[in-house]
C-alpha cells in the first residue's frame, strides 16, 4: 500500500496532533535555531541512576533535550519509576546550572493502557513536559488514549515509530510509511 486518501468528512472527526514544534519551542523557550537533542545510549544496561547521570551530562553539556530509546521501558535493571525520578532530577539540576529550560522525552509505553497512563501521570506530577510513546508496538488505541490524556493535561507527546521497518521496508508487501503516518 503506497498511499491512501482519507475523505475530508472523515478527517474532520479526528482532533489531530494537539501540539506542534512551536509549542515545543515555547515550552523550552528556544527560538531562532535548531533544537539540539540526543537519544541516550547505550539503550540497555544502565541503572536508573547512571541513566539519569548520562542525561544530566548531555543537558549540562549544551543539549536542549534528551530522549529515551524505544527499548527503554521497565527492565529489572532499570524500572520505569526509578528512571523517571532520576531523569527529572537530572533535568532540573541541568536547568539550575545553565539557566536554560531543558527537556527529556520519557517513554511511557507499557503493556497495557492503564500502565501507560500511570506513567504519563507520574511524568506530569514530576513536571516533565514531554512523554513519548512507541505507537506501533503500543497500538493505535493506546496511542489515541495517550494523545487525549496529553491534550487534557498540557503534556507534549512525542511519537516514536519503533517496529515500522517490519511493515514499511518490505519490497513485495507491506505499506509505505506515509500510510502509517496518516494513521
Amino acid at each position: 500500500l503506497e498511499d491512501l486518501r482519507i475523505p475530508p468528512a472523515y478527517v474532520k472527526t479526528f482532533q489531530g496532533p494537539p501540539h506542534g514544534i512551536q509549542v515545543e519551542r515555547d515550552k523550552l523557550n528556544k527560538y531562532g535555531r535548531s533544537l539540539l537533542g540526543c537519544t541516550i545510549k547505550p539503550k540497555l544496561g544502565l541503572s536508573a541512576k547512571n541513566y539519569g547521570r548520562a542525561c544530566y551530562e548531555c543537558l549540562r553539556g549544551g543539549l536542549d533535550f534528551t530522549k529515551d530509546d524505544e527499548n527503554v521501558n521497565s527492565q529489572p535493571f532499570m524500572r520505569w519509576r526509578d528512571r523517571f525520578l532520576f531523569v527529572a532530577e537530572a533535568t532540573y539540576k541541568a536547568q539550575a546550572e545553565t539557566g536554560e529550560i531543558k527537556g527529556h522525552y520519557l517513554n511511557a509505553t507499557a503493556g497495557n493502557c492503564e500502565e501507560m497512563l500511570k506513567r504519563a501521570e507520574c511524568a506530569k506530577h514530576l513536571g516533565v513536559p514531554i512523554v513519548m510513546h512507541d505507537y506501533l508496538t503500543g497500538g493505535f488505541t493506546a496511542n489515541t488514549s495517550l494523545a487525549h490524556y496529553c491534550r487534557d493535561n498540557g503534556l507534549l507527546l512525542h511519537i516514536h515509530r519503533a517496529m515500522h521497518a517490519v511493515i514499511d521496508r518490505q519490497r513485495n508487501h507491506g505499506m509505505h510509511f506515509r500510510v502509517l503516518a496518516k494513521a
